[in-house]
This record gives structure tokens, C-alpha cells and sequence, in this order.
């Protein structure tokens, strides 16, 4: 079993920059493809970027790319996301997700059904 912990959310202004973090436990995380996801308010939750374990190749939704990073640290179990230039936009609950039993190496899945397990959320809130 698997339990993933998000943290880092928070208060910030419009502009300004955080780093979430995503702890893993289990011993599976090194060999899943992970994803971070949000959910604003009166909204479906939807995909922002993932990262595959063996070649650490990402994709993002083309809402955050250039603006948010996904990576990992397969060492400490730790997956992260550092968001810059947020927008008010940006405001969700943000959630990580792990996928196990992947069907080739480098697969980076974008579709929230693929995976397996989920973190609590941590609520990011970027105000004008």
C-alpha cells in the first residue's frame, strides 16, 4: 500500500512562486509514473503534469508548461512541483498521484482514471 502526503500549499500573491512537495511511502515509488492534479472550486479535477520514472521525461497541460516543473527524488520517495508565475487562475487544491503496473517504462500518463493512488490534496490560493 502505498500513502502519498502532499505539502507546500498556501497563501500566495499573483506572480509569486511555490514549491509543493509529495512524499511517497512503500516501496514502489521509484518504479511509478507520478502526477500532479488540481481541482478548483465548482470544477472537474484536472491533469497538470507528470513525470516518468525511468527516463524523468514529463509532460504538462499547456495551461502551466513553462511556468510549473514536475521532478522527483527517487532517494528520498519525494515528488515535487514548483509553480512560478502563479495566476489567480492557479487556485485549486492541488493533489499528487502515483501509477504502478505501468505498461512500458517511460509511459507518463496525463488521465486521471490511470492512476492508482492519491494524495489528500493541499490547497494553493493565489490572490490579485
Amino acid at each position: 500500500q502505498v500513502q502519498l502526503v502532499e505539502s507546500g500549499g498556501g497563501l500566495v500573491q499573483a506572480g509569486g512562486s511555490l514549491r509543493l512537495s509529495c512524499a511517497a511511502s512503500g516501496r514502489t515509488f521509484s518504479r511509478s509514473a507520478m502526477g500532479w492534479f488540481r481541482q478548483a472550486p465548482g470544477k472537474e479535477r484536472e491533469f497538470v503534469a507528470a513525470i516518468n520514472w525511468h527516463f524523468h521525461s514529463t509532460d504538462y497541460a499547456p495551461s502551466v508548461k513553462g511556468r510549473f516543473a514536475i521532478s522527483r527524488d527517487d532517494a528520498s520517495s519525494t515528488l515535487y512541483l514548483q509553480m512560478n508565475s502563479l495566476k489567480t487562475e492557479d487556485t485549486a487544491v492541488y493533489y499528487c498521484a502515483g501509477k504502478t503496473r505501468l505498461p512500458w517504462n517511460w509511459y507518463t500518463p496525463v488521465t486521471e482514471s490511470v492512476y492508482d493512488y492519491w494524495g489528500q490534496g493541499t490547497q494553493v490560493t493565489v490572490s490579485s
